[in-house]
């Protein structure tokens, strides 16, 4: 897929039409007439559905992987909830140190960081600046929050989004964060070639989005909160050649922790 992805906008029939026009006002994509079949639409990239079960991205073209969407509540998900990485993540932002945790998400992409930590008690507060992006994540966060799912239900519940810039974020949302967490975006390595592709269609609609990762910590460690966390490559640089308090390193992901006061 080209650096600049051609995108448009595609509605199933059944969607509210307060919905609808929100999404054309806030995207300015082409609108595609309903009946539009995704794998014979070779005019753009990808195409943003809007059905009844709510957004997903779809690539077009008739050998194109199936759409990319938030679903908290998928196998995936769920599989996550065990896994060791979640350990470490929890380790980073300091889980267990303060009866209620409040994290800032500011590159929360596709949520799931933000969903792990919400899962683990934290109260997460996910910016995602990237508006096709932030509208996914506010239609997984919906989905969840309405699924009749008692987990789903809980842990979404813990979670609130941004859609914008997190560095635009009022003073008063700021005052009672206790973490900054940074995720800029790396290519998954070693996994499927489903995955692969999820991740080159991401990745091309956030083209540019990481080259300010440098600026954004510098201005996390500016706020009043107690650490910030960035989420790097295990043999990656540090960014803005900051050397963080300690890391947390797995085999996949290395967490670099900047302490600057005590969480509890």
């Amino acid at each position: 897929m080209s650096k600049a992805a051609r995108l448009a906008l595609l509605i199933a029939p059944g969607v509210d039409a307060s919905e609808a026009s929100r999404l054309v006002t806030r995207l300015n994509l082409p609108l595609l007439d309903a009946a539009t079949d995704p794998a014979t639409c070779l005019d753009y990239d990808a195409l943003l559905v809007a059905s009844a079960d709510g957004l997903s991205l779809q690539r077009t073209g008739r050998a194109a992987p199936g759409p990319v969407s938030v679903d908290f509540g998928s196998a995936r998900m769920r599989h996550r909830r065990g896994a060791g990485h979640n350990e470490l993540l929890g380790r980073a932002v300091g889980v267990g140190k303060k009866p209620v945790l409040r994290v800032l998400d500011a590159t929360a992409g596709l949520g799931r960081d933000s969903f792990v930590l919400a899962d683990l008690g934290c109260q997460v507060l996910m910016s995602e600046r990237v508006p096709l992006v932030s509208a996914l994540l506010r239609s997984g966060l919906e989905r969840a929050r309405s699924s009749g799912d008692p987990w789903l239900q809980e842990v979404s519940g813990r979670m609130s989004l941004w859609e914008g810039e997190a560095r635009d974020l009022p003073a008063n949302r700021l005052s009672d964060i206790d973490v900054v967490y940074l995720d800029p975006m790396f290519p998954e390595l070693g996994k499927s070639a489903a995955v692969k592709k999820e991740m080159a269609l991401f990745q091309s609609l956030l083209e540019g989005s990481g080259r300010d990762a440098d600026q954004l910590l510098l201005w996390a460690l500016d706020l009043g909160v107690a650490r910030v966390v960035v989420k790097r490559p295990p043999r990656a640089g540090n960014l803005a050649g900051r050397q963080p308090s300690h890391a947390i390193t797995g085999k996949s992901v290395r967490y670099d922790v900047y302490v600057k006061r005590k969480l509890a």
